[in-house]
């Protein structure tokens, strides 16, 4: 077995023999698949510290993934709009750690907007059929590589709407309460828009939203959800909760949910459950037919890199296949041979096509087909190693280098510092400065972020950033005035 120093641990191939090493070391030692170790490993290896830049520098020379940052457009610091233009290099790259709120713009995006746009210019009405992207099969595009990024079966994904209005579709057959289980569990402080869903379909239903909603909130003092916590509660009042609806990773804290565990023990409640997956899906490797979720919904404009607004989607596993739900109908769920028939009775297509109503977009569908063609090419399972190497070297710079003694301030994070229990997303509390003032002093020195009161997130997202930006951001952390 050759020894983990013989390999550059940052290539796809040697992460994955790290892993395999790890897990069949005959005493029994997992370390060397924690991204802490590969980082010390490297460290060690190169006869450089983990804080120094050049530490950084050859992380980046060493990446196998290097090259997909030149497939996006990253804004020049000059371009920002809070931007102090005296103290920064204006035709630099910024650093952009805000992709779990809205991800950048790949360079293929343009052509395939010139494309479509051609076709309608060119074609017209005959676009729908002939186009090069025909338009009434735009969506149909997309599908292949999100079954591959939801771990999906044949016609369990559909592209249509957006995740607020998914929500609801999705609501009608799958949340359907009765005297006895009419609840909804959910966590604390989940996406408002979800919870403004769950309250009014509460309420459509008669029920009162705060008889109905069961909110799972963390412990005292701590800052996410402990799993046994939710298989407590599910134990306790399981036989009057109707649906189980969780947010696949926490769009405020980061926590990513064992999204198997938790649907497991739902269903052995008798629960419906289905997954939030705005701020999963391109993030983590999901395996939801696998897992058995009941249904899930996403958006396209965080992960994967659609542009703001852009279509969603959604999950529906085969179990609900040949099941009569009561559901909102529209002719694009109507079987495509038959739909220009124009029958009176709709004809629904299979599975989770059968939930769409309204022809999808031809520019939203062309940007995130676009977008998805960079998944396929690198794949999700390599880009989440590097996802855990990322934030593990965010989380380690941040610990030496700012939760100092001497330090001004001090960073809580609210996201688990298990790699398992985290996509990209680090939530970080600001104690002892204000996490506002801290936000819009780095704004002024070209970093994107985002800050809700005292947390500020960030997400070192593998498709575009690099190592070298998170040493930078974690070196001006260091020095920022305030």
């Amino acid at each position: 077995m050759p020894s983990i120093d013989d390999t550059i641990v940052l290539s796809t191939a040697t992460l994955s023999l790290s892993a395999k090493m790890a897990t069949h070391n005959c005493n029994g030692n997992h370390s060397l698949s924690n991204p802490q170790d590969i980082l010390k490993n490297q460290a060690e290896k190169w006869k450089i510290s983990l804080t120094n830049e050049a530490f950084a520098r050859k992380l980046d020379e060493n990446d196998s993934l290097r090259h997909v940052r030149d497939e996006f457009l990253i804004p020049k610091i000059g371009d920002l709009p809070n931007v102090d233009k005296t103290r920064t290099d204006l035709n630099s790259e910024c650093i952009y750690l805000c992709g779990h709120s809205l991800g950048l713009q790949s360079k293929r995006v343009r052509k395939a907007i010139e494309v479509w746009l051609e076709d309608w210019a060119t074609l017209g009405v005959y676009g729908h059929v002939h186009g090069r992207i025909p338009f009434a099969k735009c969506d149909y595009l997309c599908v292949p590589t999100l079954k591959k990024l939801l771990g999906a079966e044949d016609k369990e994904v559909t592209v249509m709407n957006q995740l607020s209005s998914n929500i609801h579709f999705m609501m009608i057959p799958f949340y359907r309460p009765t005297k006895e289980r009419f609840k909804i569990l959910y966590e604390e402080r989940a996406f408002p828009s979800d919870e403004y869903a769950f309250h009014s379909q509460i309420r459509l239903h008669g029920y009162d939203p705060i008889e109905a909603s069961v909110p799972i909130k963390p412990r005292e003092k701590e800052t996410y959800i402990r799993i046994e916590d939710i298989l407590k509660v599910l134990k306790e009042q399981g036989q009057s909760i109707a649906l189980v609806f969780l947010g696949g990773v926490q769009y405020y804290t980061g926590q990513l949910f064992d999204m198997e565990t938790i649907t497991r023990a739902g269903q052995q409640q008798g629960c419906v459950v289905g997954w939030d997956l705005a701020h999963a899906l391109g993030n983590i490797p999901l395996h939801l037919h696998d897992w058995n979720v009941d249904f899930g919904v996403f958006c396209s404009y965080k992960y994967l890199n659609a542009g703001a607004g852009c279509v969603g989607g959604i999950f529906v596993h085969t179990n609900h296949f040949d099941k009569n739900y009561p559901q909102l109908d529209g002719w694009w769920g109507n079987r495509y041979d038959t739909r220009f028939q124009m029958k009176p009775q709709i004809e629904r297509d299979i599975g989770a096509d059968g939930f769409r109503v309204s022809n999808p977009s031809i520019h939203q569908c062309a940007v995130l087909s676009a977008s998805l063609e960079i998944f396929e090419e690198v794949g999700i399972e390599a880009l989440r190693e590097k996802s855990k190497l990322l934030t593990q070297y965010m989380e380690y710079l941040i610990e030496t280098e700012i939760n100092q003694s001497s330090s001004k301030y001090k960073i809580k994070f609210m996201t688990p510092l298990d790699p398992e229990q985290r996509g990209a997303l680090l939530s970080l509390r600001i104690i002892g400065v204000d996490a506002r003032q801290l936000f819009n002093e780095l704004e002024r020195q070209g970093v994107c972020l985002d800050v809700r009161a005292d947390v500020i997130r960030i997400a070192a997202v593998p498709l575009y950033n690099s190592f070298m930006d998170v040493y930078r951001f974690v070196s001006l952390l260091k020095n920022v005035q305030i």
